[in-house]
C-alpha cells in the first residue's frame, strides 16, 4: 500500500512516499521558496538528488510538481496508487489528542485554530486543500505536533496568568514536536522491553524542545502556547522575561509584531552568534569567536538545566536520556558538554562511544553514557514522516 506524508509549511512542502507496511520510502522531495519567482525543488530517489526549478506562485502548483514527480520517476503509474495521505499540523489546541481523518470540521478547526499557529497553518491548509482537490476520495489524516503532549497534568500545561485568559482565550502550554517525541517514546519502549517508560527526551536542533515522559506518556515539555517557549533554538530566544516585549517596544518604536518576530527570527543561536546553525556556529566558536562561543555555551546550558528539571519532575526514576533531532544525533561536542553539567546527578559519559555516533557515520544510534552512570544516555534518529505514515496507515487499514 502506498500512503503519501506530507509537511507543508508557509512557503515549502516536503513529503515522502511509503511502501506500507513494509516502512519503505520510495521517493521524497522538499519544494522550496513557493510563492517566490526562484521557486525550486529536490527529488531523492533510488539515492540519486535530482533538482529542479520554475516559478511556483502557490501550494497549488506544488503539489502538482509533487504527483508530477511520482509519476515522472515512475514511483507510481497512476495516483489512484495512492491509498491515503498523512499531513502534518501544527495545531489541534486541546480538542485533538491524536491524529483524525480530515473531515470538512477538522478543516474548519484547523483553521480556527490559526490564530495559535499563524505561521504554520495557511501552509497546512493549503496543502491539504490543494491535495484534497486532486485527490478527492483519497483518505486524508492529520497529525498534529501538539496531540502527543496533550496527556500533561493540568498543574504542568497551565500558566500562573489570569484564570480567564485559559477559559476565554485557550492560553496555556501546549507543546510542539509532538510527533518526534512519540516516535522516540514508541522506540525506547520497544528497546528497553517496557511500556511504562520514564524518559526525558531530547530534540534539539535549529527547533529544539525537551519533553519528560512518565509511564510512557507526556508528563511536560518546553515549548507553550506556540514554539517559541523553552529552550533557546537556531532563530528562536526560548524563555525570556516577557516584560522585555513591552520594553524594547518603548524603546525602539517598533511594533508587538516586531518584537515578536525578533523573537522567532533573529534571536536564539542567530542573535547572539550571528549565525543560526549549530555547525556554522562550533566553527566560529573553534576559531576564537567570542560571540560564538557564548552562543554554545548558553545553548547546552538550558538544555542541561531543563533535563535537570525534569530529572526531578521524575523523582529522578528516569529510564533513560535521549538526544534526538539535528544536534542531538550529530552534536557529538554539544552532547558531552550537556552531560558533563550533569556530573552531579551521577550521568556520566563514554567519550569514544559519544564519538562514534552521527548520522554520517556508519553508527547511528547507541548508548553514549559509560556503564558506571546513573542514567544511561542514548542517541536514536528520529523519523517524524514515518510516524505521520505509521498513523495513516492505522485510518486507511
Amino acid at each position: 500500500m502506498k500512503l503519501l506524508c506530507v509537511n507543508a509549511g508557509s512557503s515549502s512542502l516536503k513529503y515522502q512516499l511509503f511502501e506500507m507496511p513494509e516502512e519503505k520510502v520510495l521517493i521524497s522531495g522538499y519544494i522550496e521558496k513557493i510563492g517566490l519567482e526562484d521557486s525550486f525543488w529536490t527529488t531523492k530517489v533510488n539515492g540519486e538528488k535530482i533538482k529542479g526549478a520554475k516559478y511556483l506562485k502557490n501550494h497549488s502548483e506544488a503539489v502538482k510538481v509533487m504527483l508530477d514527480e511520482l509519476i515522472d520517476h515512475e514511483v507510481v503509474k497512476s495516483l489512484d496508487e495512492i491509498k491515503g495521505v498523512g499531513h502534518r499540523v501544527l495545531h489541534g489546541g486541546e480538542k485533538y489528542s491524536d491524529s483524525v481523518l480530515i473531515t470538512d470540521e477538522v478543516i474548519q478547526d484547523i483553521k480556527d485554530l490559526t490564530k495559535l499557529g499563524p505561521l504554520h497553518h495557511p501552509g497546512n491548509l493549503a496543502g491539504i486543500e490543494s491535495l484534497k482537490e486532486v485527490l478527492p476520495d483519497v483518505p486524508m489524516v492529520a497529525v498534529y505536533d501538539t496531540a502527543f503532549h496533550q496527556t500533561m497534568p493540568k498543574e504542568n500545561f497551565m500558566y500562573p496568568v489570569p484564570y480567564e485568559w485559559y477559559l476565554n482565550y485557550g492560553v496555556r502550554k501546549y507543546g510542539f514536536h509532538g510527533t518526534s517525541h512519540k516516535y522516540i517514546t514508541t522506540v525506547m519502549k520497544e528497546k528497553l522491553g517496557k511500556e511504562d517508560v520514564n524518559l526525558i527526551i531530547c530534540h534539539i536542533g535549529s527547533g529544539a524542545s525537551i519533553s519528560a515522559i512518565k509511564g510512557g506518556k507526556c508528563f511536560d515539555t518546553t515549548m507553550g502556547i506556540t514554539p517559541l517557549d523553552g529552550l533557546m533554538m537556531g532563530t528562536r530566544s526560548g524563555s525570556i522575561d516577557p516584560s522585555i516585549l513591552e520594553y524594547v517596544c518603548k524603546e525602539s518604536g517598533e511594533s508587538i509584531s516586531d518584537i515578536t518576530n525578533a523573537l522567532n527570527k533573529k534571536s536564539g543561536l542567530l542573535g547572539i552568534s550571528g549565525f543560526s546553525d549549530s555547525r556554522d556556529v562550533e566553527t566560529a566558536a573553534a576559531n576564537g569567536d567570542e560571540r560564538a562561543q557564548l552562543a554554545l555555551k548558553m545553548y547546552n546550558d538550558r538544555v542541561a538545566k531543563y533535563i535537570a528539571d525534569y530529572y526531578i519532575e521524575l523523582e529522578g526514576k528516569v529510564d533513560a536520556i535521549v538526544f534526538t533531532a539535528g544536534v542531538g544525533e550529530n552534536g557529538a561536542e554539544a552532547r558531552s558538554e550537556i552531560i558533563k553539567k550533569l556530573a552531579p546527578l551521577g550521568i556520566k559519559l563514554n567519550e569514544e562511544e559519544n564519538s562514534q555516533i552521527a548520522s554520517f557515520k556508519d553508527k547511528h544510534e547507541g548508548i553514549i553514557s559509560s556503564k558506571d552512570s546513573s542514567i544511561d544516555v542514548w542517541v536514536v534518529p528520529t523519523n517524524e514522516e514515518l510516524m505521520i505514515i505509521k498513523d495513516t496507515y492505522k485510518f486507511v487499514k
